[in-house]
């Protein structure tokens, strides 16, 4: 019956994860939930043996219907990785307690922004060269890789959030190359929980496939609806987020 739950709550985390990023806001506390006695690190390493293989099927899904630009999500989704590595080296040696109360003040800020800009993200308007884009890209997929390695909520809706406001796309473009970047932070995640021996296998495959069917869900949704659509998602996980980390930091 455990699993049933865990599955169900993978599929959920797909379809939003999908969509706009924030997946992990659903699935990490169901573990949490469903498996109290376990190891933190063994619950973020069944966390990420899902959500991977969800990101990366709509990373997938995306690239065939929404025109990536390649020459700066390559050097993103690269960057991310290795950011990923040193920020999951980095949360070894360094506390990331500090950022539990910082944390919902930044989600805050970006809700009232992106509330406050209407037309925010609704039309994809890139202003950027190649080069200065694949620069921006490349600083954010680093400085984002090693925030998901240290700390990790909330990634996907930042890189979605500076997408849009530092690159000029709109959000269907921006969660697109969102979960290219974000694929290749999860990889890296997912390697060091699973050399660590932080994953828990005879979990991961039923995990995997509900995450998958629930990425393709909102992958299918996104794409169908567009910016607009997806623009309404990312103010709802964001209101979510600030919720769930602003209870953990001050309520708790």
């Amino acid at each position: 019956m455990e699993l049933l739950w865990m599955a169900l709550a993978s599929l959920l985390a797909g379809f939003v994860d999908a969509i706009v990023g924030g997946g992990g806001l659903i699935l990490v506390p169901a573990l949490f939930a469903i498996l109290p006695n376990t190891h933190p690190a063994t619950l973020f390493g069944i966390n990420k043996s899902a959500s991977v293989w969800g990101t990366a099927i709509a990373a997938l899904q995306f690239s065939r219907r929404v025109d990536l630009h390649w020459h700066a999500m390559v050097p993103a989704a690269v960057c991310g990785l290795v950011g990923a590595f040193v920020g999951a080296w980095a949360v070894t040696v360094v506390s990331p307690d500090f950022l539990r109360k910082l944390l919902p003040l930044v989600l805050l800020a970006v809700l009232a922004y992106t509330l406050a800009k209407k037309n925010l993200g609704q039309h994809h308007a890139p202003t950027l060269s190649h080069r200065t884009e694949a620069i921006a890209a490349a600083t954010i997929g680093l400085v984002l890789g090693f925030y998901d390695g240290f700390f990790g909520p909330g990634t996907g809706s930042f890189l979605v959030f500076l997408f849009v406001r530092w690159l000029g796309y709109d959000f269907l473009h921006a969660s697109a190359s969102a979960k290219l970047v974000n694929t290749a932070t999860n990889l890296a995640a997912l390697s060091l929980f699973a050399w660590k021996g932080h994953v828990w296998w005879h979990y991961a495959l039923a995990l995997a496939v509900a995450n998958i069917v629930g990425s393709l869900l909102g992958t299918r949704l996104a794409l169908r609806h567009g910016a607009g659509f997806v623009r309404v998602m990312f103010l709802f996980v964001v209101t979510a987020l600030i919720c769930k980390t602003g209870y953990d930091a001050f309520l708790r």
